[in-house]
């Protein structure tokens, strides 16, 4: 084990929506892969999470990036811009020359970066026309930026186990713990480091739904979930906006 810290930064994703703990807390990929790092390292292992839901990629590099590479780790996880492929100001130049630079700022000092194809969601949500081109573009930067730069790459996208929608919570946006289970055995692969065997298993599609019973559920989701986004928009509001990191510095994973 080379890995003797662990800092992963960026938006839900990372943070471990909709993975819950018993106590209401976040769980998610990122603590799971913490977890089993530690139990191969032993105790001196130490791990932070930076990541905030609903964060912006600029948010993201402006305020996590620099606490990270201050606290100096073996490890760090960068998953960011899936927020920003739903904005209508959505600039993706932009975004693909900062995501190479970012990755090479983390790189200089050495530290095994771990960075992400994001898995194919929009199959499920409205805007697909628009979103799907963006998110194949972002998706074709990373693989691009982590062969340059020597990143770690997990590719999330090319599994079609996603689109499964057990592993997907009801909002349709965030994993469900089965699909943070999956991404946590997929990182620990690419770093040739074993998992628990159940994380990878495949579960079962659901029984078709109905055509009326899944319009009345799509109904109940715009409602509950559609609805609340587009305000947040329109308001200039976030989900992470009194949010703050849930480990804002490396310690122990026990804590």
């Amino acid at each position: 084990m080379r890995w003797r810290s662990f800092v992963a930064v960026g938006d839900s994703f990372t943070e471990g929506m909709d993975d819950v703990y018993p106590d209401g807390t976040y769980r998610g990929w990122a603590d799971l892969v913490a977890t089993r790092l530690a139990a191969e390292a032993g105790p001196d292992f130490r791990y932070a999470n930076l990541a905030v839901r609903g964060r912006l990629f600029p948010q993201v590099v402006t305020d996590q990036v620099p606490a990270a590479l201050a606290m100096r780790p073996d490890l760090i996880s960068f998953a960011a811009g899936g927020n920003d492929v739903l904005r209508r100001g959505f600039d993706p130049e932009a975004l693909v020359s900062r995501f190479d630079d970012t990755v090479r700022r983390l790189r200089a000092d050495g530290a095994d970066v771990l960075v992400f194809r994001f898995a194919d969601v929009m199959a499920r949500l409205p805007g697909q026309r628009m979103v799907a081109p963006r998110v194949q573009l972002l998706n074709r930067a990373v693989g691009e930026t982590a062969e340059r730069h020597g990143a770690i790459l997990v590719d999330l996208y090319a599994d079609d186990v996603y689109l499964n929608p057990m592993l997907w919570s009801t909002d349709r946006l965030h994993l469900s713990a089965v699909g943070h289970r999956r991404v946590a055995g997929q990182v620990l692969t690419a770093l040739g480091v074993g998992c628990d065997e159940e994380w990878l298993l495949v579960p079962p599609h659901p029984e078709p739904t109905p055509w009326l019973a899944a319009r009345a559920a799509d109904l109940r989701w715009a409602g509950r979930h559609l609805a609340p986004w587009i305000k947040r928009r329109l308001t200039g509001r976030s989900s992470g906006d009194l949010v703050t990191p849930k480990r804002p510095q490396l310690g122990p994973v026990s804590d």
